[in-house]
């Protein structure tokens, strides 16, 4: 059973942080009890050494508002002096995304997760284990000159997963595979070279990184997910186009986390039979 902490020790608590917010801003008494709109000797009350006094919420209130810190902090009811705005801007940002997902901002969450499980839901094939003939044919007319850098960038990241501590967790649908293979939806018009050369390379990455690299296939049409990346603890990420929405509070990285983890579970095909299929496909070629 939790302990509730008693009036002198909340009080303690209060005074200890409004003299601390005060510090940070340079605050008066005088000044703070004008923007309060008391008189400063109840200031002076709030914080004299071995006082009980607490203020009411009214005033409690005003200081946080007028020291810029959050009320709950001052009052010993959380660790963050954040108020809340700062807080949802601090846990959740809007990154723009580039047409290719090999940008700099993808690496250094890669990066800044290293160690950490990386679980990733991609938009089409995975862009770090596409061939240079399929990232040509999916991007080239988008990114004009600019392609050979993002091929280069697609190797890098190639050449630092195989490298880094990270675990790699992919989940795929189904539906995705097949309609790569089959040149249809959005790969139409993918030649027969191009999916053959990518297969051939899906094949040979999913036995030479496994564990570390382990794809999962699951059916559409049971479980369902929006492109996402979740960088161990420390982050998740939803594609939307023309921007990410990147989450760093624990709660929604946990969120995601389990959503990812439910896909896994739900997979029509494990990563120990994902290579049988690939050799399936490729065969069917």
């Amino acid at each position: 059973m939790q302990t509730k902490p008693d009036k002198r020790t909340r009080a303690r608590l209060f005074r200890d942080r409004l003299a601390i917010a005060m510090a940070a801003t340079a605050m008066s008494q005088a000044k703070l009890a004008r923007l309060v709109g008391v008189d400063r000797s109840t200031i002076s009350q709030l914080l004299a050494e071995n006082s009980s006094r607490l203020p009411n919420a009214q005033v409690a209130a005003e200081c946080a508002l007028a020291l810029q810190v959050s009320a709950d902090w001052l009052l010993g009811l959380t660790d963050r002096p954040e108020m809340g705005a700062e807080l949802l801007a601090a846990s959740i940002a809007m990154t723009e995304a580039p047409r290719a997902l090999v940008d700099d901002q993808i690496f250094r969450w890669h990066q800044e997760a290293a160690g950490y499980k990386i679980r990733h839901v991609p938009a089409t094939l995975p862009d770090m284990l596409k061939t240079e003939a399929m990232l040509r044919w999916e991007y080239e007319s988008h990114l004009g000159k600019s392609i050979e850098q993002a091929i280069g960038a697609t190797e890098d990241r190639l050449g630092w997963m195989r490298s880094a501590r990270s675990d790699y967790e992919i989940a795929l649908p189904l539906h995705e595979l097949d309609a790569f293979a089959q040149a249809s939806g959005y790969y139409h018009g993918l030649p027969l070279a191009v999916r053959q050369q990518q297969l051939d390379q899906l094949i040979a990455l999913t036995e030479q990184l496994y564990p570390s690299l382990r794809l999962y296939l699951f059916d559409a049409r049971r479980v369902f997910s929006a492109p996402v990346t979740v960088f161990g603890p420390l982050l998740a990420v939803v594609y939307l186009g023309r921007h990410y929405m990147a989450f760093r509070d624990s709660a929604r990285v946990e969120t995601l986390t389990q959503h990812f983890d439910w896909l896994v579970r739900e997979a029509a095909l494990g990563a120990r039979d994902v290579t049988a299929h690939l050799r399936a496909l490729r065969a069917a070629l």
